[in-house]
């Protein structure tokens, strides 16, 4: 069974890309030692802290069963030889790594169209109480204030890190898909009275509904701790770099992931942090930021990489 434990810090190591004249280091949340670690494995050990302590005993969540949320949840729950139920929108995502993993921890998945989405959730933990269940309910990426919690948590690691390395980071770049991830180091920025840059950039999401689900992240976590709400200030989020949507990719981001993996040793995937990386370099060069200390946080996908091998030769 997973165990509830505090976790060492992730690792944060320097690598050779020097764009601009700017020094990179990565946060390796990949290696999260959780089922192929990233911010879902993260947030995933917080949210069985609260199961346990609402002595629930079913799992339901929401997300494609070929996402690293599902693949993440689905192994937790069969750590614990606990149900799991997916409810997952209709879509063709075909045969992935990530899907068979979800297989593989007999997770049971619920299909139906994405408009019924709400109401099918509703109707699964409707019909595991009337069997005599406790069903908890994990959000579609570990959206919420716990999942917020454990980026909270990273920027305090990332803080460490500095005063033990002497090094100081100017930029922290990241993946922001569901908000979640971006609301907590922000969250953690705003509490330890820092002064770094956040910058989101979007793998799918466009302003202002992107940047307005972090904010409203951000606010209700700091609200649930009785701290003052913040504006739109506090949010970068950047939408230029999506090439039309979700699992939408080029040329670029493929050359992305092979140089930082031969050069480096670290995987990325083309629909999170493979995209980001890309992203940020645009983003770097478009607004000629230079001689920074700049840190990317690999959130995870770990599986994905594997799913794009044969296009990466």
């Amino acid at each position: 069974m997973i165990k509830l434990m505090s976790y060492p810090a992730t690792p944060i190591q320097l690598i050779t890309e020097k764009l601009n004249d700017n020094t990179f280091y990565i946060k390796r949340d990949d290696l999260f030692p959780l089922s192929f670690g990233g911010n879902k494995a993260r947030k995933a050990v917080h949210f069985l802290e609260d199961m346990i302590s609402n002595n629930a005993d079913c799992i339901v969540t929401y997300g494609s069963k070929a996402s690293n949320h599902c693949r993440v949840v689905a192994n937790m729950a069969a750590s614990m030889n606990t149900p799991c139920y997916i409810i997952s929108p209709n879509q063709s995502d075909g045969q992935t790594f990530n899907s068979e993993m979800v297989k593989l921890f007999n997770a049971s998945i619920i299909g139906c169209p994405i408009e019924e989405v709400k109401d099918t959730i509703a109707g699964k933990l409707k019909e595991l109480e009337s069997q005599g269940y406790t069903p908890y309910f994990i959000p579609g990426g570990g959206h919420g204030n716990i999942g917020t919690q454990a980026y909270v948590e990273v920027y305090k690691e990332i803080l460490e890190f500095e005063r033990n390395s002497g090094v100081q980071f100017d930029y922290i770049f990241h993946t922001t898909g569901t908000g979640t991830t971006q609301a907590g180091l922000v969250c953690g920025k705003i509490l330890q009275k820092d002064s770094k840059k956040i910058i989101g950039i979007s793998n799918a999401r466009m302003n202002p509904y992107g940047g307005q689900v972090v904010l409203d992240s951000i606010n209700d976590y700091l609200e649930s701790i009785k701290t003052s709400k913040v504006s739109m200030d506090e949010v970068t989020f950047i939408d230029a770099y999506i090439l039309g949507g979700y699992g939408e990719y080029n040329s670029d981001i493929l050359d992305t992931i092979k140089t930082i993996f031969r050069q480096d040793g670290i995987p990325l995937d083309p629909i999170y942090t493979g995209k980001s990386f890309w992203g940020m370099k645009e983003y770097i060069e478009f607004n000629s930021i230079k001689g920074k200390n700049i840190l990317f946080i690999h959130t995870g996908g770990t599986p994905l990489f594997f799913n794009y091998l044969e296009e990466l030769k």
